[in-house]
Parts: structure tokens; C-alpha cells; sequence
């Protein structure tokens, strides 16, 4: 799915209540260990991220599977220079693959936690908002939302903001 497209979504509030929302298979990879990201939360965030896409509308899957891998600095800076020609760690890189023709859409998200740990320190946010915005971010690039248009950006960080703020987490972008 293409998040170019130009069909107008609903807003959430108006959408029919009886919305079906994806399924979500969610293979989580630890590269590194981090006893506070696990398996459970990580789902936790992606299921609130796939389903606030569905809710948006712009989204057509019925099914979801993605994999999620948490990587250390050298991990994150090769894959970042491998497929980005960037010699650095990034925060989070994310690797979508559409949706096929059944309805399930697939992609691999990658979460660099020394990058996380460091820009959560330097930002004052806790690790786990922190690690929340970045899962969400990253499920929603997966779904297939981006930020090169300025009218794509300020609709996938609404949504974003939106979905942390029924977390009770503030908006990562004011």
C-alpha cells in the first residue's frame, strides 16, 4: 500500500464501530538484550500502532507480519550503511514489502537501542516512550505511511501522536 495515495481517510471518531482490525504476527529478534523491551510491550505498541492505522483508514490488510529486531551499534550501523549508504547508527530502520494479494501485509523493523537509549537521554524522555514513539514510527513506515511529503509527514506523526497520546505519552514532535 502506498502511503502517497490520495483518498481522504475518516477521522477516527466518525468510522463505523464494527471496523474489523488486521491480525498481527509480530516475530520479535533480540540482537541485543534489553530486559526492559520485552516481547509482550513491543507487541503491545505494534498491535496499537496497526490498529490506529486501521482506524485511519488508509491501510488495507487484514492480516499483518512483521518482524521486529533490537540491534546494537554495529548492527545498526551496518545495516544502515548497507541499505541506506549512511555510515551510522540510526534509531529505527524499517523495511516494508507491501501487501499481497490476500490482504497480508509484511515487513522488518529494526530498532538500534544504543541509538535509542542515547537520543531518549538527550531528548529527557523515558526509554520506554522513547521505545514506544520508535516501535509505533516503525510499524506505521512497515504499513506503508512515510514523511518525504510534507502532507505525509504531518499525517503519519498526527497519527503517531495520536496513538501515544492514548498511552498517556506527550506528543514526541512539539
Amino acid at each position: 500500500m502506498n502511503a502517497n495515495r490520495s483518498a481522504p481517510a475518516a477521522h477516527p471518531a466518525t468510522m463505523n464501530a464494527e471496523l474489523t482490525l488486521p491480525e498481527l504476527s509480530l516475530s520479535v529478534q533480540y540482537g541485543i538484550a534489553e530486559p526492559r523491551l520485552p516481547r509482550w510491550r513491543l507487541r503491545r505498541w505494534a498491535r496499537r500502532a496497526l490498529d490506529g492505522a486501521a482506524r485511519d483508514g488508509l491501510i488495507d490488510c487484514t492480516r499483518a507480519e512483521f518482524s521486529l529486531r533490537l540491534v546494537g551499534q554495529a548492527e545498526g550501523r551496518k545495516l544502515n550503511h548497507a541499505y541506506r549508504e549512511r555510515d551510522y547508527a540510526t534509531n529505527v530502520l524499517t523495511f516494508e514489502y507491501g501487501t499481497d494479494p490476500l490482504g497480508t501485509a509484511r515487513g522488518d523493523i529494526v530498532i538500534c537501542v544504543p541509538v535509542l537509549v542515547r537520543e531518549a537521554r538527550e531528548q529527557g524522555k523515558t526509554l520506554l516512550d522513547h521505545a514506544a514513539h520508535l516501535t509505533i514510527h516503525g510499524v506505521l513506515h512497515a504499513l506503508g505511511y512515510d514523511h518525504i511529503k510534507a502532507r505525509d509527514a504531518r499525517r503519519m506523526e498526527s497519527l503517531e501522536t495520536e496513538i501515544l497520546a492514548g498511552m498517556r505519552i506527550a506528543d514526541p514532535y512539539a
